[in-house]
């Protein structure tokens, strides 16, 4: 099934999105483990999967028909991104270009929309960079440093970011800046805006991108703006109201990385009830002492519980619902629910599990990574306390 003749997003059938589902597994099937335990060894891009992917439309899902996508809803999407890591595989390397669209999409000019999306729609242009996070500020992002000046008609931008993710591997970035400064901001909310960076042109000319090297293979990056000269032209949206576009597609974003746990913790649950109904240790299957049994089994229903939670989240954003609540709770349980059936899979295998060639370890590290980012849980638990639940703020 390519989505560039999928049916438009009026609401995918169950059908809809097994078809979908199907064609995912049937891709994923030509990157087994041998393919992303040598990028990982290597700490190498996963290029050729992206690029199936794009040739397959799997990345254009939520760029709407007349600019060239498949004009699928949110659901579409996170069932990609869950059939990838299921697989075995990791979505990170690619999943932005299906999230970071959306502020172009809900808040920029048509004239913006019309330049850009039907190019990254057709994956000639990459737009999987974010940049976000600063050294000082981290989730505090009101207090970000990064500064863009207007000057005629372009913004002069100086400052640095982290963990911006793919900047090696992206066309562009989606860049957020403070553009009056904090203290003369007429609201607390005010005073950021986002720009469209082109980095084939800025890289050497004012943006310097480096590497960072972590635990896992995640193509992330340190950013630094030196006098960066952006096109007035680039900005999104009005001028000091970023900060609200960027709450928006966060949103999205939780949900599609929920769904990713999602495909983790069924990956890891498959893994070790296979392995378990296989190893025997003592004379007879280690799948059958509850000792084994018991954990395996919590941390299936773990996983089911906040598979309905993903599920609600983007049934709710794709009839146009504010989900604030439910995206931040589907993140949550299932990054949780992830990390429950990797420790339960790890422990399953033993001494096994530690070895690559069983591929436990890397998802084991990769997996981690998702109580921590794209937001913390603690900070999800301050959002509920205080927006949901009443409590007094807390930071």
């Amino acid at each position: 099934m390519n989505l560039m003749q999928a049916p438009a997003a009026a609401g995918e059938s169950d059908a809809d999105l097994q078809a979908i589902r199907d064609s995912v597994r049937a891709l994923c099937a030509d990157f087994p483990g041998e393919y992303w335990r040598e990028k990982d060894r290597e700490r190498a891009y996963p290029t050729e999967f992206v690029q199936a992917l794009t040739e397959a439309g799997f990345l254009a899902v939520l760029i709407p028909e007349e600019y060239g996508g498949s004009g699928l809803g949110l659901r579409a999407a996170a069932a990609i991104l869950e059939e990838i890591h299921k697989s075995g595989g990791n979505g990170a390397a690619c999943h932005a270009q299906m999230y970071i669209m959306g502020t172009i999409l809900r808040h920029g000019s048509e004239a913006q929309k019309q330049k850009w999306l039907p190019p990254i729609a057709r994956g000639e242009l990459r737009l999987q960079a974010f940049g976000v996070s600063e050294p000082t500020s981290g989730t505090d992002t009101l207090s970000l440093r990064t500064t863009a000046v207007r000057q005629g008609d372009r913004y002069i931008v100086n400052g640095q970011k982290v963990w911006t993710s793919r900047a090696e591997h992206s066309d562009l970035m989606l860049l957020l800046a403070r553009t009056t400064p904090k203290d003369q901001a007429k609201k607390r909310v005010e005073g950021l805006s986002v720009f469209l960076v082109d980095m084939r042109t800025a890289l050497g000319k004012g943006l310097t991108i480096r590497p960072i090297h972590t635990m896992i293979n995640h193509s992330t990056t340190e950013v630094f703006f030196d006098e960066l000269e952006v096109p007035a032209e680039n900005l999104i949206g009005e001028l000091d109201q970023g900060f609200r576009y960027i709450l928006d597609g966060m949103n999205a974003e939780r949900v599609l990385i929920a769904a990713e746990c999602i495909g983790d913790a069924r990956w890891f649950i498959d893994k070790a009830v296979a392995y378990a109904g296989e190893r025997k240790v003592f004379g007879r299957q280690i799948g059958q002492n509850q000792g084994v049994q018991f954990p395996i089994a919590r941390a299936y229903a773990a996983t089911e519980a906040a598979d309905l939670m993903v599920q609600k989240a983007a049934a709710l954003f794709d009839a146009g619902h504010s989900i604030g609540e439910s995206a931040n709770m589907a993140k949550l349980l299932a990054s949780e629910a992830a990390w429950q059936a990797a420790d339960t899979c790890l422990q399953t295998h033993g001494g096994y599990g530690f070895a690559e060639e069983y591929d436990v370890e890397r998802k084991f590290r990769e997996t981690r990574l998702y109580q921590i980012a794209p937001i913390s849980t603690n900070m999800i638990l301050s959002y509920l306390a205080e927006h949901v639940l009443g409590l007094p703020r807390s930071y």
